[in-house]
């Protein structure tokens, strides 16, 4: 699969829609996530269009996550693989990062924060599963995600 930019749909859950394209970085009770954007991020509700992009060939169930401009184009050398194959809804990274703006709200630069720890974090799960991919490992992130199976230690973010 080439690098190619797709439409991910979600439920919008933020207002100001402008000041949102210039910060991709949402933490725990931002001010531009609606009362019912926090319930729908909650219990991720605002993930369940993305079906559609798996049922028309844009994503799959799993994979990395796609990236927003800015962060894909930080890919250098091997990383570009994470690019090469169909992103998912859910993977390593989507689960180890899962209450992510819980993280990043505790972070004093949550920008940098990302930048420098989370992301990299992501880049190296990403390419872990790419190296190490299995129709079985598919089959237990969709567990593990569901909250059928626990989540293995090696995917518990920081600090828990």
């Amino acid at each position: 699969m080439a690098e190619r930019v797709i439409n991910v749909r979600k439920i919008r859950t933020m207002k100001d829609v402008t000041e949102m394209r210039q910060n991709t970085i949402t933490v725990a009770n931002d001010a531009r996530i609606t009362p019912l954007g926090q319930y729908f991020r909650k219990f991720k509700l605002d993930e369940l269009p993305q079906l559609w992009n798996v049922l028309v060939g844009d994503m799959s169930f799993v994979g990395p996550r796609p990236d927003v401009a800015g962060y894909a184009d930080r890919l250098v050398g091997d990383q570009r693989k994470i690019l090469s194959i169909r992103p998912g809804i859910t993977g390593p990274a989507t689960i180890k990062y899962r209450d992510e703006e819980a993280l990043l709200s505790l972070a004093e630069d949550a920008k940098a924060f990302n930048d420098e720890v989370l992301y990299p974090d992501k880049v190296r799960l990403n390419l872990s599963y790419i190296q190490k991919w299995s129709l079985l490992s598919d089959v237990r992130y969709i567990l593990i995600t569901l909250k059928i199976l626990p989540t293995p230690l090696d995917l518990l973010p920081p600090g828990t």
